[in-house]
């Protein structure tokens, strides 16, 4: 961002502050303690992303609103949504994306009361024993035992749901198969270079640049992607699972309490390749989105 353009946007705490912020966080939540519980939940979440500070704070507070409006928590522990500083070319700014988490689909599916059972999980060598030659659900036998589960490697991925009226589906995807779904629809990931960092074969000195989420918690990522693509395919979705699925990856906006959203064409890690900025930026929890909106 230049720095006359940083010199016209206050900081978010700052920003939230004024009266136009004010008026719009009471519009939106009347409630006078719900609003303060927001503005404390938002105000620490940016708090500890110095990334995030650097965002524009409309687009901070836009996304912390549809976040509130679903009933979701952006707290990093529960990992129900998250914040997300990305660099906005055509504007030139760094705007915050809204980015929904694993346990976010499972609470609003639970919420929408038409799930009797849901789940997600990864499986490790052993586990995973082929397909059903009738229904073509796969057929996972889980290992009992914690200790020898855990020192099984992962070998894949595994989401199922059961709707209140009996009807269910499960979900199976290799390892393989899904590095190869982030290699070609994550702008911040690179299957070749996964490999060499697992093969120790980055340097020290450029470990920095493969923090990205789909680097740092794969599986986490994975589990993901695992339920997005079950639910957006077989499932039944709720006017708030609809709206998520949405707002997911984008740049949020509300004008007149509706709420609009922009993705940008290449998303892109905010913080610059230079590793004097590695601990600021391992220090943010930052997350790298993936747009699988066109699947």
């Amino acid at each position: 961002m230049s720095a006359d353009l940083q010199t016209r946007k206050p900081k978010f705490s700052v920003a939230i502050t004024t009266e136009g912020y004010q008026k719009l966080i009471r519009s939106a939540i009347p409630d006078a303690k719900s609003a303060k519980r927001f503005m404390s939940s938002i105000m620490s979440a940016v708090a500890v992303n110095p990334t995030l500070q650097e965002c524009d704070p409309s687009t901070i507070l836009s996304a912390a609103l549809l976040g509130e409006s679903l009933g979701l928590t952006p707290s990093p522990q529960l990992g129900q949504y998250y914040l997300v500083p990305f660099n906005n070319r055509k504007k030139n700014t760094k705007d915050a994306q809204f980015q929904l988490g694993y346990k976010g689909y499972v609470q609003l599916a639970i919420r929408s009361r038409q799930y009797s059972d849901l789940g997600v999980s990864t499986i490790h060598e052993g586990e995973y024993k082929g397909i059903d030659k009738f229904t073509g659900n796969p057929i996972i036998e889980f290992i009992e035992d914690d200790y020898i589960k855990l020192k099984a490697p992962v070998v894949g991925y595994h989401a199922y749901f059961v709707l209140e009226n009996g009807f269910r589906k499960s979900m199976y995807w290799s390892k393989e198969k899904m590095e190869q779904h982030a290699d070609r629809y994550s702008q911040a990931f690179s299957l070749i270079m996964h490999k060499k960092l697992h093969k120790g074969e980055i340097p020290e000195k450029d470990l920095w640049k493969y923090s990205s989420f789909w680097y740092k918690n794969f599986d986490a990522m994975a589990e993901k992607t695992m339920l997005r693509q079950l639910l957006s395919h077989w499932g039944v979705l709720s006017v708030d699972m609809v709206q998520a699925f949405e707002a997911d990856n984008s740049t949020v906006t509300m004008q007149d309490g509706v709420f609009t959203t922009e993705q940008e064409d290449v998303q892109e890690q905010v913080l610059e390749e230079n590793e004097d900025n590695f601990e600021d930026y391992a220090a943010s929890g930052f997350e790298e989105s993936v747009n699988l909106n066109d699947l």
